[in-house]
């Protein structure tokens, strides 16, 4: 594992310098491989600490995921500004912005995706998860009123959308969008596909 800067704690709060420590570690190392005895070293304070706020490492991994879904969430929404001329143009801006995130957050965001950030189990992770989702469901949903997407069942289209977006994401932080293969501008022409699938119109 990468060296991160530590971050020594002296007094406040314990539980966010966990967490604020544990979200570098995730940044540096783009991976979720350290402990809590490794958190609580470089945060400052004693081994046993964390285990005030968090009773096992897959505790504190979903507090990251929940996080990230609800930073995720601010990026949607931020790009999905009134002033675009139409549906259309908020759903590009909205998948871009989810693509940027995860670039920008590779580690986070394939813990957020990931079997350790499991949502079955934690209600508050559930929620955050479905309130990001909710921002996808409110375009779709958005668009069929205003006659930009087709009629089908929203369901169908939010799977649709979702799996082009997210394995647009995954394949973004995996350098896998490769010229050679999919051309200059993956991303954009990718969308235009999907949106056009969907019976989106100017």
């Amino acid at each position: 594992m990468s060296e991160t800067k530590e971050r020594p704690y002296h007094h406040g709060d314990l539980r966010r310098a966990l967490i604020d420590t544990a979200l570098d570690m995730l940044a540096t190392d783009q991976n979720w491989t350290f402990t809590l005895r490794e958190v609580a070293r470089r945060t400052g304070v004693s081994h046993a600490a964390p285990y005030k706020h968090f009773r096992d490492r897959e505790m504190l991994l979903r507090e990251l995921a929940r996080i990230g879904f609800i930073r995720l969430g601010e990026s949607l929404t931020e790009a999905i500004s009134p002033d675009l001329s139409s549906t259309r143009a908020q759903f590009v801006a909205a998948a871009q912005a989810c693509i940027r995130f995860a670039c920008q957050n590779p580690g986070l965001y394939r813990l957020m995706f990931s079997s350790d950030a499991d949502k079955t189990i934690d209600p508050q992770l559930h929620d955050a998860a479905m309130s990001t989702f909710g921002i996808l469901l409110g375009l779709l949903e958005k668009g069929q009123r205003d006659g930009s997407f087709r009629p089908a069942a929203v369901s169908a289209l939010a799977a649709a959308s979702w799996a082009q977006v997210h394995g647009l994401a995954m394949l973004a932080i995996s350098n896998q969008l490769l010229e050679e293969k999919v051309g200059s501008a993956p991303v954009p022409a990718a969308l235009d596909v999907l949106l056009d699938g969907m019976g989106c119109s100017d």
